[in-house]
């Protein structure tokens, strides 16, 4: 399952065309998609996926972009 992850300023957020998650740390937003996959069956008890978190350079001041490229992408494992 793949995400943009991205920070608001405030908080971390996730976004796919299935949900958004955001949370204020990040673990508390691996905590929350677990929560929100779990509570919308996205994933089952003993079930493990893989979660692609690729982060949005666009939310990078311009001038940082071309030395960050890749700036904090992340692959976690959630289980059911």
């Amino acid at each position: 399952m793949d995400f943009v992850i991205y920070h608001d300023g405030k908080n971390w957020c996730l976004a796919n065309d299935l949900l958004s998650v955001s949370a204020s740390a990040i673990d508390a937003l691996d905590a929350e998609l677990t929560r929100v996959m779990r509570q919308q069956g996205l994933i089952k008890t003993g079930e493990r996926k893989k979660v692609r978190m690729l982060f949005d350079n666009s939310t990078l001041p311009p001038v940082i972009r071309q030395y960050a490229q890749h700036y904090f992408n992340r692959v976690v494992e959630i289980e059911g």
